[in-house]
């Protein structure tokens, strides 16, 4: 058509110049089809130029070229730059039509510039043009510096230059024109200046070319320039990758968008680079082979594993491509290897073709399928992975034959996935390789192990617990880990075992990991083998990782990864590289308290290690204050002379205190070295050993001796020697440490008591001489009455032999005490010192309170009690210390960082006058008033009254911080009982106080608990509980909100319920001093509130994932017992959710049927229960299997199972209506055993309610077709039933009768039920050889012979089978079963109900707040049921064939949704026309346009738009074309409006666009139903045809059918009488291609 047009131009003049003068003006803006023609009659001119010969056409052709010139420069250059301005104008939003022709426009003038630069017979032309194109792309370039910027501008000058568009349609047009030889520089300038622009800078990404820049020069101008050029072909590859010669060590390929800019051009370069065999303009010599370049396939590794899906995308295309590629050619390739021992990266081998094709094509579909994210779909594809290293491997020669960095990469896909469980399947598969495959050393191993490895077990949520696995057993993953790390170390040799171990460590603190990972990390270091490979670095590297464990708050957790730390530390340290000095450093990052106490099986295990190797480690730095190599005795002698050693400067007595991590420090290694000298005597004298010890305490015990007889010694030095007194002493009394025939210990304590009396003089001297005067010394007073407290106990625990004297200084601490107080007049004017000492005299009435009543059994006189007692009832309580004078608040604020403000001076003032009275008032709560009227007895005038003191509390709750509430709030608990009835008002003031104290505290660990505890003491009161219930006030419902606030608040914190629920239970049930106080039964109260034992038993949420994690590794570490330190000197808070069912239930185990208070409370518990489990069955909540509706009937009648044996007949009369309707509900598996049990035990004790049960089989088909199965099974256990019956035959004959009617039932599983239970009883009726049922013998054998004996294999027989064997009728009995292991653990985990709902019994006896009696027999069950594996038989079968398939080691067929590669090139330019880019990429474009103007659903629309794409329809008509921003429009099209043309037709527009298209040729074909339509199977499509679709509801229009050509319907067979318009359209565009497919397949 175009040769046409031209031929009619020229034959209508006879002048081609005038000619193109002519059509070269043009209007604004540019008509495209003027410029188009243009280019159509230069093209035809330069063809009969080529054409054309002789002397005779040479003066024409110069006065053509002489006008092609003119065009070019004159007229096509300038329309180009005309765009650009015109386009800067254009707003973004800026709609597709004029777009497009914009584009026509570019194309058309730069085809036209090519001929010109033809036809011009001058090379300078091309040349030219080349050369401005070029500056203005040089703008697009990122300047890398000031000179490169004005050089660019200088280039462009003054003139408006082209935009990007047309510069690169420029240089694509007239780049081929240029020479290879003559402008062989300027061609090699081109191609580095568009590989620039396309890469973008590459040191910073921010600031590179645009993205839509780098997209234009990669689609358009780079595989022109490949084309057209071999020198720019060969330019452009030396600039994207470097030789491998001229590059040593391979560079970073650096940040993700410089690799997903090199794929970008790589791909577009494809064509060229790796060309089919054949393919490509240049020899085959010239063109460049990416194949045996490292540094290719390092991006296209780089490409597969990138994080944007479309450059994984490209570099999967080029990996394709070059698999073609080395296929077609059939020659060998190798792409060379960075080391001799390493394989190459890629290498190809023709006489291994079949192999390398096979391994590549299982490389390609799993990475293809990676990309779907479904585990359901990636899960099948994993054993090709195995078959991947078949191939990859050499098991002759043990080496790699290829790189294993690309099995790498498909790891590092599966690790980075956002789906977890594809995660956690890629981590254990390649944890899995070490041992199942024997890998030979693999190169970049440890880096990937060291990287994207320890990147994915970072995630907390992988190390959960599968299914198979039991509660408290390790992690599967844990495991694997731990395996693999032990199997892969072996593997390496000293020194790269050693590298390897140091980054490994180095990893684990490069971050703050979460507890669990550190756990397990920590768990796979402590069980490597020993070997000597760490030094300092890696003794530095652990301490690191210990402190980033110290974050989290799960106690346990955090002190086992210590305790797995020191272990390893022990095993991997070289000691010849290490000295005791590190050493020691190392050992003070454990706390001890939570790992490393004294007599753990670690501390043991510790001392062993230095008892071996005490004489290999390394020399001591000379900075510790000796140096060189000696044993652990005179280290640690040196170390406590060197702490001891008095300091030798020393500003005055005004001080700072030490830091105790010297004093811990040293006591660590005192006690160790004390430790491993015993364990060298052990079957020696035990002289040598306290010989060592006195050596070791002799510098402390000398000052301790000297401290009450000479003054002058330096006060850093009695601190210091005060803190190693207390750290020794409380590392010996740690949790866990020993105590019978404790050598140690004993000398300790021997030595220290012989030095009390000296340290108390010391003490009470400092403390009353008023030498402690400023507010740093609040901290030396601390720590002098700690170390009072401390010797004190220790006499009491060994005896006090020097009682008098002991008491002797107590007494003079307290009266100087008293006496400071009273001195000090509030009239006159502070001062620091003079404040200083009140505070300190007020601690030490406090501490002074606190031993007398931990000692409250001895007689001291000496003391004069009573005037200790008349000064405390003379107290103003709240009294706060006034600040000091303005000229003394310099030394207040040079030492407020010690002492955090006045403020907390004040506090600490005000809380031991707190402690001071909770002492008086637990001496007299006995004898306190009740009233506020009522007077003191004579001798009790010492006690405040207790209204005036419970304001003062309020107060004090109102002003003190929460950290020193808690001795307000033991004052409370004495208080509030005796107030409750004169004064309700105020002590529901004070519950309210307390309580937003307790809730502001509920994110703080450390002392959220102790003050939970002492609220719960005071508003739980037994005394509190009862007076509140009878008098039925406000405080009643005060105590019963709490507690409900309790309750949520154990929804977020864990254990927050178990403190209220085991306290009450106590309080009620075990006898106390507080009790013994009450008039009445402390039980008594009980009842008034029930419903908080009812949602104990029935308390515990849906966990989230990493709650149960949490809980499921707490439960794995409790379980190591002993061999985990942590499980030893940590405290066992009891805080599971579990406990709280414990407690309950244990509480009710303990009642006593024949105790009447007892008795009604056990009876009242069971009806709320029953009227509760009629709630939530009648609620409309979802209830599906473990849902929360689902456990908490399990948990009622779990709890009604436990009270079963203290119903008596009376009551049962009353619920058993209830009981028998509960089996009617359509309830879970786990409930219906539970109701089905509990029927079966009331009816064997008490079988008087036989007739009732019978009852239940009377009601209508309608009510029993849900639970009719339910008292079948029941009937099951008859044996069980009758065993108290001396009459059997009526109740037998009354079963038969029942049981054969539901024989013959339409539905199988009553038939099944109802089969077996006839099978027992029938069983037992011939045992008993009753002759009246001779008659039902014929019909009962039959049917018995019949199920039997059932022919096939199909799911009836194997049912019949797995019913019979079913754990509730072949093994369960329902008494010698019935115990709390069968209730609360065995039948739970055997009806598959979810683990968090198995308690097992070991919770029951660990759980020791509420005792059992030693009589309480039923703890264990009797049979076999415990053993049996889980497995309902109802659902077995589901399950049956999708275990045999997994056992499959590969599949045979799995998923592969991929496009064939040759089309799946990725979208270079999706600012191309379409057509231009479905030719770029090879796509087969139809004569098929789909008219959906009428369809209005963004669904039907989006899925017509998916399918018109996929079988290359050549447009889609829509009635808008906002549709495509439709969300459901693009969830449902999936990118493919970007691939396919979209047209807009208004509906109203349709008459005309169906008449414009039959001139074009087009058959209009309608898809409706109508008189005259045509069969599809039947109808011929033509090649151009349009298919007009109707509305979805009402059809094409008829006015529009009378335009169609023919109508096509889609034979039916069914009913319903039309298809969705998507699947009508669907079946149609489909029929077309498929005769289309056909007629191109007979053409060929």
């Amino acid at each position: 058509m175009e040769c046409v047009l031209a031929e009619a131009l020229l034959s209508q003049s006879q002048d081609p110049r005038a000619l193109l003068r002519a059509l070269c003006v043009w209007d604004t803006p540019t008509p495209a089809e003027r410029v188009e023609t243009l280019r159509f009659l230069l093209q035809r001119l330069e063809e009969e130029q080529e054409d054309s010969s002789g002397a005779s056409a040479r003066p024409a052709s110069l006065l053509l070229q002489e006008a092609v010139r003119e065009v070019a420069a004159g007229h096509l250059v300038p329309l180009l730059r005309g765009l650009r301005a015109g386009r800067a104008g254009t707003p973004d939003g800026e709609s597709s039509a004029p777009r497009d022709r914009r584009r026509r426009v570019v194309r058309a003038a730069c085809g036209a510039l090519r001929a010109c630069a033809s036809l011009s017979g001058c090379p300078q032309l091309a040349v030219g043009l080349v050369n401005e194109a070029l500056g203005d792309l040089l703008a697009l370039r990122p300047a890398s510096g000031p000179e490169e910027e004005e050089k660019a501008r200088a280039v462009l000058g003054e003139r408006s230059g082209l935009g990007a568009e047309e510069a690169v349609e420029v240089l694509v047009a007239v780049g081929p024109c240029l020479r290879p030889i003559e402008d062989r520089a300027l061609l090699e300038r081109v191609a580095r200046t568009a590989l620039a622009v396309a890469l973008g800078d590459e040191d910073d990404e921010e600031s590179g070319t645009e993205e839509g820049a780098a997209a234009l020069v990669a689609g358009r101008l780079l595989p022109a320039l490949g084309q057209s050029s071999a020198v720019s072909l060969r330019a452009l590859w030396e600039g994207l990758l470097p030789r491998e010669e001229e590059e040593p060590e391979p560079r970073g390929l650096g940040p993700a968008p410089r690799v997903a800019r090199l794929l970008l051009v790589l791909c577009a370069l494809a064509d060229r680079l790796l060309a089919s065999p054949g393919v490509g303009g240049a020899p085959k010599e010239e063109v460049p082979d990416p194949r045996c370049s490292p540094g290719f396939w390092r991006v296209v590794q780089a490409g597969l594993v990138h994080p944007d899906g479309l450059s994984r995308k490209r570099a999967r295309y080029l990996l394709q491509r070059a698999l073609e590629t080395s296929a077609g050619l059939g020659a060998d390739c190798c792409s060379g290897a960075r080391d001799a021992n390493e394989p190459s990266l890629f290498w190809w081998l023709d006489k291994k073709k079949e192999e390398l094709l096979k391994f590549w094509e299982n490389y390609i579909l799993i990475m293809e399928t990676l990309e779907g994210n479904q585990i359901h779909v990636i899960k099948p594809v994993l054993p090709k992975l195995n078959s991947l290293f078949d191939y990859a491997m050499s098991e002759e020669k043990a080496c790699w034959l290829l790189h294993p960095s690309w099995h790498m990469c498909i790891y590092k896909r599966m690790f980075e996935s956002e789906n977890k469980s594809l995660t956690k399947e890629g981590i254990i598969h390649f944890l899995e390789l070490c041992e199942t495959k024997g890998l030979p050393g693999a190169p970049g191993f440890s880096e990937f192990i060291i990287g994207p490895l320890m990147e994915a077990l970072s995630e907390s949520s992988l190390y959960g617990r599968s299914s198979g696995h039991k509660i408290g057993s390790c992690s599967p993953l844990g495991m694997k880990l731990q395996t693999f790390l032990v199997t892969y170390l072996s593997l390496l040799s000293e020194d790269a075992k050693s590298s390897f171990l140091l980054k490994f460590i180095k990893k684990m603190t490069s971050r703050h990991w979460c507890a669990v990972p550190i756990l397990f990390l920590s768990r796979a270091l402590a069980h490597i083998p020993r070997c000597k490979v760490l030094g300092v670095e890696g003794l530095l590297a652990l301490r690191d990782i210990l402190q980033c464990t110290m974050i989290t708050h799960q106690i346990l957790l955090r002190g086992a990864a210590q305790c797995y730390l020191l272990q390893t530390a022990m095993n991997l340290i070289d000691v010849e590289k290490v000295s005791f000095s590190d050493v020691s450093n190392f050992l003070m990052s454990l706390r001890q308290e939570e790992s490393l106490g004294r007599g753990t099986i670690l501390w043991t295990e510790l001392c062993d290690w230095l008892r071996v190797n005490e004489n290999y480690f390394g020399e001591i730095p000379s900075y510790i204050g000796f140096s060189g190599r000696c044993s652990l005795n005179v280290y640690v002698q040196n170390l406590v002379q060197d702490y001891i050693k008095s300091p030798s400067l020393e500003a005055g007595g005004n001080c700072f205190m030490p830091d105790w991590h010297e004093a811990k420090l040293v006591a660590v290694m005192i006690l160790l070295a004390a430790d491993v000298e015993e364990m060298k005597n052990k079957f020696s004298e035990k002289k040598k050993t306290q010989n060592e010890l006195k050596a070791f305490l002799h510098p402390l015990m000398d000052v301790l001796m000297k401290l009450g007889t000479n003054a002058y010694i330096p006060l850093l030095k009695t601190d210091k020697c005060l803190q190693l007194l207390l750290k020794l002493l409380q590392t010996c009394s740690l949790k866990g440490s020993l105590t019978e025939d404790d050598g140690v210990l004993i000398l300790l304590q021997n030595s220290v008591v012989s030095a009390t009396e000296s340290i108390f003089e010391f003490i009470v001297r400092r403390l009353t001489s008023s030498e402690l005067s400023t507010v740093s010394d609040l901290e030396r007073c601390h720590l002098y009455l700690t170390t009072l407290s401390a010797l004190v106990n220790l006499h009491g625990k060994i005896g006090f032999k020097n009682n008098n004297s002991i008491w002797r200084f107590i007494s003079v601490l307290k009266n100087a005490s008293i006496l400071h107080l009273q001195d000090m007049s509030s009239e006159k004017e502070p001062k620091l010192n003079e404040q200083i000492q009140k505070v300190v005299s007020m601690e030490c009435l406090a501490v002074v309170c606190g031993m007398l009543a931990q000692k409250s059994d001895l007689h001291l006189d000496s003391l004069d009690v009573g005037s200790l007692e008349k000064f405390i009832s003379s107290f103003h309580l709240n009294q706060i210390v006034r600040k000091p004078l303005t000229e003394e608040q310099h030394s207040l604020f040079e030492e407020s960082s010690s002492s955090q403000g006045w403020g907390r001076v004040v506090a600490q003032y005000i809380h031991d006058q707190w402690l001071c009275l909770s002492f008086l008032l637990n001496k007299y709560y006995i004898l306190m008033p009740t009233t506020k009227d009522e007077m003191l007895e004579p001798f009790l005038q010492v006690v405040p009254k207790p209204v005036v003191i419970l304001q003062s509390a309020l107060e004090a709750l109102s002003i003190l911080p929460s950290d020193q509430v808690l001795p307000v709030f033991h004052c409370m608990k004495i208080l509030v009982p005796k107030l409750l009835y004169s004064s309700e008002s105020l002590c529901i003031e004070s519950f309210d106080m307390a309580w937003k104290i307790i809730y502001s505290l509920s994110n703080t660990q450390l002392i959220f608990w102790s003050n939970l505890k002492a609220f719960v003491q005071f508003v739980f009161d037994i005394r509190v509980l009862t007076v509140a219930a009878r008098i039925k006030g406000q405080s009643y419902s005060k105590i019963k909100e709490i507690i409900y606030k309790i309750i949520e608040m154990s929804t977020t914190k864990t254990g927050v319920f178990n403190v209220l629920i085991s306290y009450c239970c106590q309080s009620w049930i075990v006898p106390t001093s507080n009790n013994l106080t009450l008039s009445q039964d402390p039980f008594s109260s009980a009842r008034d509130y029930i419903e908080l034992i009812i949602e104990g038993c029935i308390f515990g949420t849906v966990f989230r994932r990493d709650q149960r994690l949490i809980q499921d590794v707490q439960a794995f570490i409790e379980n190591l017992g002993c061999e985990c330190a942590a499980n030893i000197v940590t405290e066992n808070t009891n805080r599971d959710d579990h406990y709280v069912r414990v407690c309950a239930i244990k509480f009710l185990c303990l009642l006593d049927g024949s105790n009447i208070s007892h008795k009604m409370f056990i009876e009242d518990l069971a009806i709320k229960l029953l009227d509760k489990d009629e709630l939530v069955s009648k609620s409309r909540t979802r209830y599906y299997i473990n849902s929360l509706q689902h456990r908490v009937k399990n948990r009622m009648w779990q709890t009604l199972l436990v009270l079963f044996p203290k119903f008596d007949q009376n009551f049962l009369d009353q619920i058993i209506g209830k009981i028998f309707e509960a089996g009617f509900v359509n309830n879970q598996a786990s409930i219906k055993y539970f109701i089905e049990w509990i029927i079966i035990l009331i009816l064997h004790k008490f079988p008087q309610f036989l007739p009732k049960f019978w009852n239940c089989f009377c009601y209508g088909e309608e009510k029993l077709k849900m639970s009719i199965c339910t008292f079948l099974s029941v009937l099951s256990h008859l044996d069980i039933i009758i065993q108290n019956i001396s009459e059997m035959k009526p109740v037998l004959k009354q079963a038969l009768t029942v049981i054969l009617q539901w024989c013959f039932n339409h539905n199988f599983s009553v038939r099944l039920y109802a089969l077996l239970a006839l099978k027992k009883i029938w069983a037992m009726c011939k045992t008993l050889h009753i002759e009246e049922f001779d008659a039902l013998t014929a019909v009962i054998e039959s049917s018995l012979h019949q199920v039997e004996n059932m022919h096939g294999a199909g799911n009836a027989k194997k049912n019949w089978q797995r019913i019979q064997e079913h754990f509730f009728f072949a093994t369960f009995h329902p008494l010698k079963d019935y115990s709390l292991e069968t209730i609360f653990y065995t039948l739970p985990r055997l009806s598959e109900l979810v683990e968090d709902e198995w308690i097992t019994i070991g919770k029951f006896i660990k759980f020791t707040d509420i005792p059992i009696d030693s009589a309480y027999q039923w703890y264990l069950s009797e049979t076999e049921l415990c053993e049996l594996k889980p497995g309902d038989w109802s659902q077995q079968d589901i399950g049956s064939n999708s275990v045999e398939g997994d056992s499959q080691l590969e599949w045979i067929d799995v998923q592969k949704k991929v496009i064939p590669w040759k089309n799946n090139v990725p979208d270079l330019e999706l600012d191309l026309v379409f057509q231009d880019r479905a030719a770029k990429l090879g796509k087969s474009i139809s004569r098929l346009i789909v008219v959906a103007s009428l369809i209005d659903k963004p669904t039907n629309l989006g899925g017509l738009c998916r399918t018109c794409e996929i079988f290359g329809a050549s447009a889609l008509v829509v009635g808008s074309l906002h549709c495509i921003n439709d969300k459901q429009f693009q969830y449902l099209s999936v990118s493919a409006e970007q691939w396919l043309p979209l047209v807009e037709v208004k509906p109203l527009q349709l008459v005309d666009y169906l008449q414009k298209k039959k001139t074009e040729g087009y058959t209009t074909i309608g898809v409706e139903q109508t008189a005259r339509s045509s069969d599809l199977t039947e109808y011929c499509f033509p090649e151009k045809s349009l298919l007009l679709l109707g509305n979805e509801r009402e059809g094409i229009p008829a006015n529009l059918i009378q335009h169609l050509d023919v109508c096509v319907e889609i034979p039916q067979h069914g009913i319903i009488r039309s298809l969705n318009v998507h699947v009508s359209g669907a079946l149609l565009i489909w029929e077309y291609t498929r005769q289309q497919m056909i007629k191109q397949r007979d053409v060929k």
